[in-house]
């Protein structure tokens, strides 16, 4: 029986172990999704306790509290920090097969040095030992950036931010980690919804559909003056419904008189927006991430209590593929589709994924069409190891970009170690299974380029 969490965690032959301790942990670490606070990371946070680091605005946590029975008071609630701590430390010690629990144990060894585990009796030695540790100047925000060897990492903002933090971000040389923003404008894709014209406000107004397009268009080049790389759209289902640009503006002008638009004419004016986004994307050389398979804010009650990102999202609906393969192809022909990350929330999707992908690629960049790591409800050992074996089978693993965080944590750079660990164990073990060779400047090569290499390439950072 192999000791809980041992040096050799999650690699089951002596090359995985190779590989892991050899290659992939020496990497540093880009996150090029995540959900960090620029103004957090500006003003260098300092945490209060292990409460305010570990459980605010976690949602992965969220849930598996509610699934324990854990009462809300104790998880968004106005219980003590100290209370929710001691509730998180019950719920995580039966957490047998989830990846929070691995996660977890990972962060208190890597962060604070804690080599137990969390449970409702240790709870107490270890509140008093992360609080201590937060206490140090090493444990600030930049520092556990710095700590977790990042050289580059991508925040999520909104067309109408101000992006005044990453101002003062690209003019502080003290600071050596590149904090670029992202695009992510799905609030203007948004037509469907109830405050859609509030947010053309505060965007900047628009009398037709060509001043939004013209308006987003100007607050893209804004972001890329701040070294923005990626943009990101988060959806049902990637929408192909072609019109013409009279029946988008009939569309458009609709809403601006406060009707909302039906199903059909919802999905034509995001086509059309998604796809001179996607032109936009591709002459100013930036990646388009789309995120889509996701029902959001299934339980209303709790959504009018606590709003978005609450814990109360799921997989949505098979995507349908045809649809997906025509935006891109519309983008394709003429040649404009940007390099592109895709990810689905339902894992039945991956090998999908893969053949539209294959459909698409080309010398213009090694895997110009992503298939993303594991996202969400994935992104633990056996999504991970689907995802990877599917872009194995159907594609090019060996040209990945990896892991990112897609985390508000300053402590989730832990998730990089689970992945190496289980990205070396999977290659391992198809050496030592005899179906790959024991080539040690292939197999560094691939390891390299997956935990690193390829995404500094790729996103051109």
């Amino acid at each position: 029986m192999k000791n809980f969490m041992d040096r050799d965690f999650l690699l089951s032959n002596a090359t995985a172990a190779h590989l892991y301790h050899d290659v992939a942990a020496q990497l540093p670490i880009i996150d090029y999704h995540c959900h960090l606070d620029p103004k957090e990371i500006y003003e260098d946070r300092r945490f209060e306790n292990i409460t305010r680091v570990w459980l605010g605005g976690d949602h992965y946590k969220w849930r598996l509290m509610r699934s324990a029975g854990v009462e809300e008071r104790c998880i968004t609630g106005d219980a003590s920090d100290r209370e929710k701590f001691q509730k998180w430390a019950e719920t995580l010690s039966l957490a047998i097969g989830n990846p929070l629990y691995h996660w977890s144990h990972l962060e208190l060894r890597r962060y604070f040095g804690y080599e137990g585990i969390l449970n409702g009796e240790t709870a107490e030695e270890v509140w008093q030992l992360c609080n201590e540790k937060l206490s140090h100047a090493d444990m600030s925000a930049r520092q556990l950036i710095l700590r977790s060897r990042v050289t580059a990492l991508c925040t999520t903002d909104d067309p109408a931010d101000s992006l005044e933090w990453h101002q003062k971000l690209a003019a502080d040389d003290s600071f050596p980690v590149k904090v670029l923003p992202s695009f992510r404008p799905d609030k203007a894709l948004g037509i469907e919804k109830p405050d859609y014209l509030r947010y053309l406000d505060r965007l900047g107004g628009a009398a037709s559909f060509a001043d939004l397009k013209e308006r987003l268009i100007k607050k893209l080049d804004f972001f890329c003056l701040l070294g923005c790389r990626v943009s990101d759209h988060g959806m049902a289902a990637v929408p192909f419904a072609p019109a013409t640009d009279a029946e988008i503006e009939t569309i458009f002008q609709k809403r601006l008189r406060g009707e909302l638009p039906t199903a059909r004419e919802e999905k034509q004016f995001k086509t059309a927006l998604l796809l001179a986004l996607g032109r936009a994307y591709a002459a100013r050389g930036l990646v388009m991430q789309l995120h889509f398979g996701v029902i959001r804010d299934n339980a209303r009650r709790v959504f009018k209590a606590l709003g978005p990102d609450a814990g109360i999202d799921s997989i949505g609906d098979r995507a349908s593929v045809s649809e997906l393969a025509a935006f891109l192809n519309a983008l394709d022909e003429t040649d404009e589709l940007p390099r592109t990350i895709l990810y689905s929330l339902d894992p039945n999707d991956n090998a999908a994924i893969e053949t539209v992908m294959g459909a698409f690629q080309n010398a213009s960049a090694v895997s110009k069409l992503q298939h993303g790591s594991a996202w969400w409800f994935n992104d633990h050992k056996r999504g991970m190891l689907a995802q990877m074996e599917s872009l194995a089978a159907e594609g090019y693993l060996a040209g990945f970009v990896g892991m990112l965080t897609d985390s508000r944590s300053f402590l989730s750079y832990a998730r990089h170690e689970y992945f190496r660990r289980i990205l070396c164990d999977l290659i391992g073990s198809w050496v030592e299974n005899g179906e790959y060779p024991n080539d040690e400047k292939a197999l560094r090569t691939i390891v390299e380029g997956i935990c690193y290499r390829n995404a500094e390439n790729y996103f051109r950072l």
